[in-house]
């Protein structure tokens, strides 16, 4: 079993690319269920809260797929079934790390949990709330928004590294 984890995104103007992460799931995991804690490993799970399972996708913004700021790319099977509208709007920007989502739905993980860790969740509750908040990034992106992005992601990163 590979320490990275690829996975066929989308990005700007519809193009796929590979992404790349520390994989964080055991093997034999069950991939449809949402967010069940019981698939991490241990090490995994730390990497997840920590948002540390990303950082291979560093490589990603040296490729120049994506960039520090943007939303987070979407996986392909999750671009094939959003409305063209959607698409249309995410393939004019750049994914990245950090956004207003990313930040809002920091421990996602957690809060599907709590919702009844479902599909219909995400769909119906979480996905629409991350595409308010998508949108209000793309009209509203200056420097100033990029640096308190990059803060506070910083802030929760470090108080998740501490707080079990």
């Amino acid at each position: 079993m590979s320490l990275i984890y690829r996975s066929l995104r989308v990005g700007k103007n519809g193009k796929e690319f590979c992404l790349y992460k520390f994989r964080t799931l055991k093997k034999n995991a069950d991939k449809k269920e949402f967010a069940n804690k019981d698939n991490y490993t241990k090490f995994g799970r730390f990497l997840r809260k920590t948002k540390l399972d990303e950082l291979p996708a560093l490589w990603n913004v040296l490729k120049g797929n994506i960039g520090i700021w943007g939303y987070r790319p979407e996986e392909k099977r999750t671009w094939d079934i959003l409305p063209p509208e959607i698409w249309k709007e995410l393939a004019k920007h750049k994914p990245g790390f950090v956004d207003l989502a990313s930040i809002h739905f920091f421990d996602e993980e957690k809060l599907l949990q709590s919702m009844g860790n479902s599909p219909e969740v995400y769909w119906k509750r979480l996905f629409p709330m991350k595409m308010v908040l998508r949108s209000f990034y793309f009209e509203n992106k200056c420097f100033l928004l990029k640096v308190a992005l990059l803060y506070i992601v910083f802030k929760k990163m470090i108080k998740a590294l501490f707080n079990k």
